[in-house]
């Protein structure tokens, strides 16, 4: 996923642009308002992580009609609070200090819901996939995937009927500034075939990648 970080505590910033990019995703980190509505303006989000201060950030994206997911990270943990989040658009809430491995939980868990698909275990083929677990089988044998051979098998999972293209992909698993090379994506799908089966991705010759097995 595209995760956009609203943010402007240095420190926990930090480590959730680490715990992040870890997982394998794209992201942008913004620290001020209009620096996240310039940023969120110019590219497509898959979702957002905003600061519970930022309210009028999310107020203004669902006046526009916008419906990109937010989860908002608040120190504020009064329920009149949570319930102001949650009526101005939010979809899911965590309050500071949190663990970092919940964040994740909490992304993923989100990211099926707007998917369609909030059943984390999907059957494909000869493979057992738990996206909740971020964890795949391969005739009943655990294949170790790294952060970024793993966003991009589940932006497959997640669209199994798109046609999914390079510049598509990178967004995925790449930040802004990032310096992405030409082959890059063509190097994650070789190795996410070689562990997980040939026809797992299928090369739509000009076009892009999309989910082969089903």
């Amino acid at each position: 996923m595209r995760i956009l970080l609203i943010e402007d505590d240095t420190v926990l910033g930090s480590a959730v642009a680490d715990q992040i990019r870890a997982d394998g995703h794209g992201l942008d980190w913004a620290t001020r308002l209009d620096e996240a509505d310039a940023a969120f303006r110019s590219s497509g989000y898959d979702l957002v992580l905003l600061d519970g201060r930022g309210l009028p950030f999310l107020k203004e994206l669902r006046n526009r009609g916008d419906v990109t997911p937010v989860i908002i990270l608040t120190a504020l943990d009064q329920v009149s609070d949570r319930i102001s989040g949650l009526n101005a658009g939010a979809d899911d809430y965590l309050v500071k200090p949190f663990d970092l491995a919940e964040l994740s939980a909490r992304i993923g868990s989100v990211a099926r819901r707007y998917a369609g698909n909030p059943n984390p275990l999907i059957t494909l083929g000869g493979l057992e996939i738990d996206l909740a677990a971020r964890s795949v089988l391969r005739d009943g044998r655990k294949v170790a995937l790294t952060g970024r051979e793993w966003a991009l098998f589940e932006a497959f999972v997640q669209r199994p009927n798109q046609l999914l293209s390079k510049p598509q992909l990178e967004e995925v698993l790449y930040s802004y500034d990032d310096c992405v090379g030409s082959n890059t994506i063509e190097v994650h799908v070789s190795h996410l075939r070689k562990k997980l089966g040939r026809d797992v991705i299928v090369t739509e010759r000009g076009l892009g990648y999309r989910l082969g097995a089903r």
